[in-house]
């Protein structure tokens, strides 16, 4: 439980700017790891998808490349 609320956290925190947007997405990739680990978070995967790929079970947590692409999140 308490990883979905540090993901949310996560996620609300991206999307709350318009300037995370417009980052790179390998360095956004990296300080949504980062955060997430500073949650605690273990034993997960970023993965840099486009903005029209079906994330399925996968939680997006951010948007780079301004907003042509997305990073999703799976938990392992």
């Amino acid at each position: 439980m308490k990883i979905v609320l540090t993901l949310s956290a996560v996620a609300l925190a991206l999307f709350t700017g318009s300037a995370w947007a417009a980052k790179d997405c390998e360095q956004l990739k990296t300080e949504v790891a980062a955060k997430a680990e500073s949650h605690g978070a273990k034993n997960f995967t970023l993965d840099v998808v486009d903005r029209d790929a079906d994330s399925g079970k996968k939680r997006v947590v951010g948007t780079c490349e301004a907003g042509k692409k997305k990073i999703v999140y799976t938990r392992n």
